[in-house]
């Protein structure tokens, strides 16, 4: 019985040192406007470095409870975004916001489901469909691939209200009004309005100081939604990554998509490949060369641009 007893401690022991591991480290949220906070991601791709969190979850505290945006791309970076919630306000969670069915941005659910199942998790209706269709496997794969299994045990928490362009909710006195362009940077993109915080959540519609993939969107579609934001009467704009600021990162990044996009579509008229349009479109993007994902993402861009320009 002793030595039965010294193995169930070893075990408890172990298991714990395995939760512990398991956990990710704290980024501390910063306070954006009176009731909205921002918790700024590392801006590389999902790695065992940074234990696959790399996005920008937010919440607002209203009256009734906290409103999330983007919980991020595990259980353990749900976990630790509700530590950070917990250090401003002990309120229940009643809503979760998708911006899009990328996984870095969504599989955080899991933990605040665990939490807070009543609470309401929202998303594009062409988010659900895709992560129902598949892609919240993909995602899952791919990220534990990515970290080195550090997100293993993550489930998908699909949400199940749909929102849609123009629809508006309130929670606890503050209204959330949604924007959905089509076919921007995933095809299953909102962007968040919280009007009396002056703040817009962009998604990934926007980066700032960080490129990603456009393989699932559209040049054309991601520009108009640049503009689109642009029109918003906000002063506080939030990007799927990178800091948060005023609306110049929105103009800044419809900037490196339009020079991208019409260089491209001017060389595709004289003839030329995308590996032989390289070097004109990267000296025309200078100013975005040290971006983070640049030289990884930069010829990609190209591929999908010329893509595009075929389809006209």
């Amino acid at each position: 019985m002793r030595a039965l007893a010294i193995v169930l401690l070893w075990l408890h022991v172990a298991g714990l040192g395995t939760a512990t591991a398991a956990e990710v480290r704290d980024h501390a949220a910063e306070q954006v406007a009176a009731r909205t906070w921002v918790i700024h991601g590392p801006l590389g791709d999902p790695s065992p470095a940074n234990q696959g969190f790399m996005n920008n979850p937010a919440f607002v505290v209203t009256a009734d409870g906290v409103v999330v945006i983007d919980p991020g791309s595990s259980v353990h970076a749900g976990r630790m975004v509700l530590r950070q919630i917990r250090k401003v306000t002990d309120k229940p969670v009643t809503h979760v916001l998708n911006t899009h069915v990328h996984g870095d941005h969504w599989l955080g659910n899991h933990a605040f489901h665990d939490v807070f199942p009543g609470a309401q998790f929202m998303a594009h209706p062409l988010m659900i469909e895709g992560a129902r269709g598949g892609q919240a496997k993909r995602w899952l794969d791919l990220i534990d691939q990515l970290t080195g299994g550090f997100t293993r045990g993550t489930r998908p928490v699909i949400p199940t209200v749909p929102v849609v362009e123009d629809q508006s909710f309130t929670a606890g006195g503050v209204t959330f009004r949604i924007l959905a362009p089509p076919k921007a940077h995933s095809g299953t993109d909102i962007m968040i309005h919280v009007v009396e915080e002056g703040v817009l959540f962009l998604g990934d519609n926007v980066m700032n100081g960080r490129l990603g993939g456009m393989g699932d969107g559209s040049f054309r579609g991601n520009i108009a939604a640049c503009e689109r934001a642009a029109a918003v009467p906000a002063k506080i704009f939030v990007p799927g990554h990178g800091r948060t600021a005023g609306k110049e990162i929105v103009t800044a990044y419809r900037d490196y998509l339009s020079i991208l996009f019409e260089t491209a579509r001017a060389e595709y008229d004289k003839g030329k490949q995308d590996y032989e349009m390289k070097e004109t479109i990267r000296a025309k993007l200078g100013r975005f060369v040290g971006w983070e994902g640049f030289d990884l993402n930069f010829g990609r861009h190209i591929g999908v641009a010329v893509l595009e320009i075929e389809a006209l």
